[in-house]
């Protein structure tokens, strides 16, 4: 597939739309396309298309010129307000990173010159309609981190020696809650869920493993999550009956991504806050069931990921089609010990 636009000339200081309102891990992937395209072109102002939900933690980032939210709950008196925002800011660049017809349609929407997006082949719901530029075709395998740098490497970037999602500025001491900033640096941070059926830990996973941390380890753990794993971490905190268990499931995004930074280490199925985890530089340990590693891998964890060996996975299903999440269930302590292990031995090394 071929660039319709390959001559078009971009201005010296081009005003750049990053459209990416999607998962909480790929938001947290993307970020560090904003601090890759500054630092090689201060010039240029860059604008990021994001719903609600995520708007403080894009909000966060140093490097971000305008934060241009959507509000979906609105319905098309959302879309028509959001067209008059996109048409005043006079875009030359949109990087539709979100592959889907909603951020191909918000694309075209934006008036950019440019409207560079995914391959076809790498498309979803005609997407690829919408855009004029594209990326080369790249399978699966490829990391979604490094999909999302190919966009980047089209704007005539260089490859990144190492990457910054922005949040070096992030004080643990006045964004964490108190109980952690005591603990901080010494604590496991342990995930209890995500967005996919298929993809949660067992509870007596959890469990072992909770209990594994506190006898062998004697760390304090701190439980992490939205409000959907709430009832599940108020279980495991009964169940241990310890004061060095902690659970701080539905705290905001950027408490979240504190509690993350101070943490030692932090485990949990593939999720958004594992990615979140290895943007503020703490080694994440994942637990790989439907989702493959080599392309969900949080960044710099590529060696701390656990999954079983089953001939069914990875299937990309949000719910197990056999029902019993045998992937999941498979996962052993020994292994995440293990890799627990590894992980702290990393964060001793880096600090």
């Amino acid at each position: 597939m071929t660039s319709k636009t390959a001559n078009k000339k971009t201005p010296a200081a081009p005003s750049i739309l990053i459209i990416l309102m999607g998962s909480l891990g790929d938001v947290a992937r993307g970020l560090c396309l904003v601090s890759h395209i500054k630092n090689h072109r201060p010039e240029s102002k860059v604008s990021w298309l994001i719903e609600s939900r995520r708007t403080d933690m894009v909000s966060f980032h140093p490097q971000l010129d305008h934060v241009i939210v959507f509000d979906r709950s609105r319905g098309t008196s959302g879309v028509w307000d959001l067209y008059k925002v996109l048409r005043r800011e006079h875009f030359d660049i949109a990087l539709d990173l979100q592959r889907i017809l909603k951020s191909g349609f918000f694309c075209l929407l934006s008036g950019a010159a440019r409207r560079i997006g995914f391959h076809r082949r790498n498309t979803k719901e005609l997407n690829w309609l919408f855009n004029n530029e594209y990326i080369p075709y790249h399978p699966e395998t490829l990391s979604k981190l490094d999909h999302y740098l190919k966009f980047t490497e089209h704007l005539g970037l260089p490859e990144p020696d190492c990457l910054d999602f922005g949040f070096k500025m992030l004080d643990v001491n006045l964004t964490a809650p108190p109980a952690v900033v005591k603990i901080q640096n010494t604590f496991i941070a342990v995930v209890m869920g995500s967005s996919w059926e298929s993809k949660d830990w067992h509870f007596e996973g959890y469990c072992k493993f909770v209990q594994y941390i506190l006898k062998n380890q004697d760390r304090h753990v701190v439980l992490l999550g939205g409000n959907s794993q709430m009832p599940l971490a108020a279980r495991l905190v009964e169940k241990m009956n310890s004061p060095k268990v902690i659970d701080l499931t539905g705290n905001s995004l950027l408490e979240m991504t504190a509690v993350l930074k101070a943490a030692a280490a932090a485990v949990g199925p593939d999720s958004g806050p594992g990615h979140l985890a290895a943007a503020v530089g703490t080694p994440y340990v994942t637990l790989f069931g439907p989702t493959p590693a080599d392309r969900h891998a949080p960044y710099g964890c590529e060696g701390l990921t656990v999954q079983s060996d089953l001939s069914c996975a990875p299937c990309y299903k949000k719910q197990c089609p056999d029902g019993n999440n045998q992937c999941m269930e498979k996962i052993e302590i020994k292994a995440v010990a293990e890799k627990i292990s590894q992980a702290l031995g990393e964060t001793a090394n880096r600090r």
